[in-house]
């Protein structure tokens, strides 16, 4: 497929952005998806995901991925696979470098301490985070809070696992003040940065494993996918020494889903006849995805790395110290708030649940090492695990 397809998002046909822009801010020749992505690259969010968990906490090995080097991976997938179906390539990469913002220092450990934190004032959610963020809580421009990106990104960010008939509070303020229509099916660029991130962390994430000691490559020659792919890439390479191996294993079987994900995509868009980006959200299906076998192989690689990875005992006790460290900060901070900075301690609201939950944006925003760093200022030493 070559060109621009009739479903895919049109700059020009944007919905624009909630604070009107004077023609005179527009620096170069770029497009409004264009200026979103960039907005996103220069934020001081996207800059923290360079010392953010992906799998392994506050990693001290320089290899192993991070929040930063993920999304950046996930940009890559998702540009390939927009290429290919004709789809806007620049809305897709802002999707994908910013999918992962609003994730709290530690990963998931991070968001279930701030999840039980704001227990009955409305919970933490990092997708919601994300769009929080991106609207609110950076603020680079004099004239407004957040980086004023376009509705159509916003709205597949907010909706790129599919519609949203319960958002969270973070979630909900910003569709009251910026409609996203939560409750119908997002572009299919926001489909395919959803599934580009599946694509890379299922498959990164078996390098790091493997790089960590935590995985074998006898563990996983128990999961069909892995062994065929594995069988293939020593057929090719006789004589060559596994470790020599593993990168060629990986980028086979991301080619594998990519290509996969484009020809089931092809069909299903054929299928349903799709003429516009309103078909697409008015579908009532997702219309990127990878065929049925493809996706059973996934979601079989998927519970493989949670028993094995994931789940690993020292993963499971670093996750305990994460909540810890979040979970302390937090209470700190509640009883005392003159232990933040100036710049969030001036500005804390002065009732709940307001006042707690800007307690958790501070959080939210902090590096792993950042977080470690303030638990120690208050609560002295901390033995963290080996994970650390």
């Amino acid at each position: 497929m070559t060109g621009r397809a009739s479903w895919a998002c049109n700059p020009e046909a944007s919905r624009g952005r909630l604070h009107e822009e004077q023609n005179g801010t527009a620096r170069g020749p770029r497009d409004a998806f264009q200026r979103d992505r960039d907005r996103i690259i220069h934020s001081i969010s996207f800059r923290r995901l360079r010392h953010k968990t992906q799998v392994f906490m506050a990693p001290d090995g320089d290899h192993f991925r991070v929040r930063l080097t993920h999304s950046l991976e996930v940009a890559q997938i998702g540009r390939t696979i927009a290429r290919a179906l004709g789809l806007n390539e620049d809305l897709t990469e802002a999707l994908c470098l910013a999918h992962d913002i609003g994730h709290p220092p530690f990963g998931h450990a991070g968001e279930d301490a701030l999840k039980e934190a704001l227990t009955g004032q409305g919970g933490f959610d990092h997708n919601g985070h994300t769009l929080r963020a991106l609207t609110h809580l950076d603020r680079p421009y004099p004239g407004w809070d957040g980086l004023n990106l376009t509705w159509d990104t916003l709205e597949g960010l907010a909706k790129h696992n599919g519609p949203v008939r319960h958002p969270q509070w973070a979630l909900a303020e910003v569709d009251a003040a910026f409609d996203l229509e939560l409750t119908s099916w997002p572009s299919l660029e926001a489909q395919v940065a959803a599934l580009a991130d599946d694509i890379a962390y299922d498959n990164h994430d078996i390098d790091d494993g493997l790089r960590s000691g935590l995985l074998s490559f006898d563990q996983l020659m128990d999961v069909p996918m892995i062994a065929e792919g594995w069988r293939r890439v020593e057929a090719r390479f006789p004589g060559v020494a596994p470790k020599r191996l593993t990168g060629e294993l990986i980028r086979s079987q991301i080619g594998e889903m990519v290509n996969d994900l484009i020809a089931a995509t092809r069909a299903r868009v054929a299928a349903t006849n799709v003429q516009s980006v309103a078909d697409v959200r008015a579908a009532g299906i997702a219309l990127a995805g990878f065929s049925d076998a493809m996706r059973d192989a996934e979601r079989g690689l998927k519970r493989f790395m949670y028993a094995n990875l994931y789940h690993h005992q020292s993963q499971l006790d670093a996750a305990d110290a994460a909540r810890k460290v979040v979970a302390g900060l937090f209470a700190a901070y509640a009883e005392d708030p003159k232990r933040m900075p100036p710049e969030w301690r001036d500005a804390l609201p002065g009732t709940q649940p307001a006042r707690n939950r800007h307690i958790a944006d501070f959080i939210a925003g902090m590096t792993d090492r950042y977080a470690i760093n303030r638990y120690v200022e208050i609560y002295g030493p901390v033995d963290l695990p080996d994970a650390f």
